[in-house]
């Protein structure tokens, strides 16, 4: 989760957020390249002495700025192409959740499991235990396997909501009477904080996403126990 003074993005916990931890990387450079060239030259022409009293035109140097942003920009948009293609694949899923966005709460269905549904709500702060962290905390945390192809299916019930946890590269929007859908795979343990990025309402800043990324076997004994429930 990101935590106070943190400068970059999370550490990636999917093969997506690597990818795009590492175009985010590559694009930063390039501007930097652009703002260091850009600033020489602003630096360069305030303080040199030099002009030219015949200089009435230049095709050269337009073709060259023209041409030159142009190959740049292709540096930066095939890339950025090859990741979206990659975050619409979907790769034969073993584990499918539906997600539902309410105001303000998410509901969790795990289809594939005796449709197991349960409702996940923030923790208020006065309920929060000492380890808890305030507005991020459920009561209902999301159980998933690590290095498991998983498909989230996303609606909403009511308004706009977007579910959203950066540490595995995924944001999907929640529209009612559509069915939008993503895949993710976590690579390592823990837990993974998100919220809902759309303006869904008054509370919208108060439907906090954590899920749980656990061993298969640990898994396994959970699904069992919450069917047994």
């Amino acid at each position: 989760m990101a935590t106070w003074s943190n400068l970059g993005l999370q550490d990636s916990a999917s093969p997506l957020m690597e990818q795009l931890n590492f175009f985010h990387d590559h694009t930063l450079l390039i501007l930097i390249m652009i703002t260091i060239l850009v600033g020489y030259l602003m630096f360069m022409l305030f303080f040199n002495k030099f002009t030219n009293r015949f200089l009435l035109h230049g095709q050269t140097i337009e073709i060259i700025w023209t041409i030159l942003p142009a190959i740049v920009l292709m540096f930066i948009a095939l890339p950025s192409l090859r990741i979206l293609y990659l975050l619409d694949e979907i790769n034969s899923p073993a584990i499918t959740l539906k997600t539902i966005g309410h105001q303000w709460y998410w509901s969790y269905e795990y289809s594939d499991f005796l449709n197991l549904e349960f409702d996940s709500y923030m923790v208020p702060t006065n309920e929060l235990e000492t380890n808890g962290f305030r507005l991020l905390d459920v009561d209902n945390r999301i159980v998933l396997p690590m290095n498991t192809q998983i498909r989230i299916l996303v609606t909403a019930a009511d308004v706009l909501h977007s579910w959203t946890i950066p540490a595995l590269g995924v944001k999907v929007d929640a529209t009612p009477g559509r069915l939008n859908q993503t895949n993710f795979l976590m690579n390592r343990p823990g837990l993974f904080f998100g919220q809902c990025s759309e303006i869904c309402g008054a509370n919208h800043s108060f439907m906090p996403i954590v899920l749980e990324s656990s061993p298969t076997n640990y898994f396994i004994k959970w699904i069992t126990a919450m069917n047994a429930n």
